[in-house]
């Protein structure tokens, strides 16, 4: 299927590994032009090698840490005088640091910010000229619903659900689609980090009707749908990707 992404331009964040990095090629095998945000220059190194190996032009590449107070100004001026008007953004970049009802004030701030802040301004940033070409897409990487307790990064995502929802309302006149891709458990450097092997393969057998941890190209196969021109009719959709392990509904 031709999926008319040739010759478009996308910003991935949160490009480095994993999920990112796997969309970003994805992305590039399509002949769509590219930048990739992340703060390791050795793996976004490697990925533009990579995505250039696969026939596609070498990606921009944007070294910064989304903590930072510049990120949004910074990142938006480096892309666009990269590649000029981004047409596809890809909100991957987020982090996930576990702490309870006892958080702190500062705790709480970086969740929201890394989850849903940045997300939200980035996104708005490059809304504009989206809006004035009349096309765009905006796929945010969320994360489940069903938190087992209190957890700055769950909440953040969901806010990601709510505010994609309403934004999908008011641009989609536009052309312009945004919707979530909550992973299951996809494997990751950071899915290996915090789960034992013997662990997974339990999961695997006990809870997930798939048998399996997914593979990141699985995801990204959604998510370079979701950004084509053939995906115009689909929008302020949560769509997740876990091999049928969360039991909601929707």
């Amino acid at each position: 299927m031709d999926l008319k992404l040739k010759d478009r331009t996308a910003l991935v964040t949160g490009a480095s590994s994993g999920i990112g990095r796997a969309i970003a090629r994805g992305l590039g095998r399509e002949g769509v032009r590219l930048a990739v945000t992340g703060r390791r220059r050795p793996e976004l190194e490697s990925l533009a090698d990579e995505v250039a190996a696969d026939g596609a032009p070498r990606p921009a590449i944007v070294i910064h840490d989304a903590l930072a107070a510049d990120y949004v100004e910074s990142v938006t001026s480096q892309v666009s005088a990269a590649l000029g008007a981004i047409q596809i953004l890809v909100n991957n970049a987020g982090a996930s640091r576990a702490f309870g009802m006892d958080g702190t004030e500062a705790q709480w701030e970086e969740a929201i910010t890394l989850n849903f802040t940045r997300h939200r301004q980035l996104t708005h940033r490059l809304l504009p000229r989206m809006i004035e070409a009349g096309w765009g897409r905006v796929i945010n990487i969320t994360g489940k619903s069903e938190p087992e307790g209190v957890n700055g990064a769950f909440s953040a995502k969901a806010a990601v659900h709510a505010w994609a929802k309403g934004l999908s309302r008011e641009v989609g006149k536009h052309g312009i689609t945004v919707n979530c891709i909550p992973p299951g458990r996809i494997l990751s450097d950071q899915i290996r980090r915090n789960y034992t092997p013997e662990y997974r393969e339990w999961q695997s057998e006990h809870e997930i009707p798939m048998g399996r941890y997914g593979e990141p190209e699985e995801l990204a196969d959604l998510a370079v749908f979701l950004a084509s021109p053939r995906a115009g009719y689909i929008t302020g959709a949560v769509l997740p990707v876990d091999g049928g392990l969360r039991r909601y509904q929707y």
